[in-house]
């Protein structure tokens, strides 16, 4: 399940260097995490890191996009092959 940010956010940018996938980027409003780079930081960190350091809890797991933790490790193995 990949992660999305809701309105909550305040623009504070600390999320987006975290991301060890470079899938959290500004948006138009809001920052926004693109599902397709989005492993909730399965193969690089215990926790998704950008979780760890919003200071106003706006990034949840996605219902929408529920996958699982075999389809995270997946898509780190494919993102990292490159």
């Amino acid at each position: 399940m990949s992660l999305i940010i809701t309105d909550d956010c305040i623009n504070c940018d600390v999320c987006e260097p975290e991301c060890p996938n470079e899938a959290i980027s500004p948006g138009e409003e809001i920052y926004e995490i693109d599902m397709s780079k989005c492993t909730e930081c399965v193969g690089h960190y215990d926790e998704p890191q950008c979780v760890e350091v919003c200071p106003v809890d706006c990034i949840p797991k996605d219902p929408d996009n529920v996958e699982s933790q075999e389809q995270l490790m997946d898509k780190y193995i494919i993102l990292t092959a490159a």
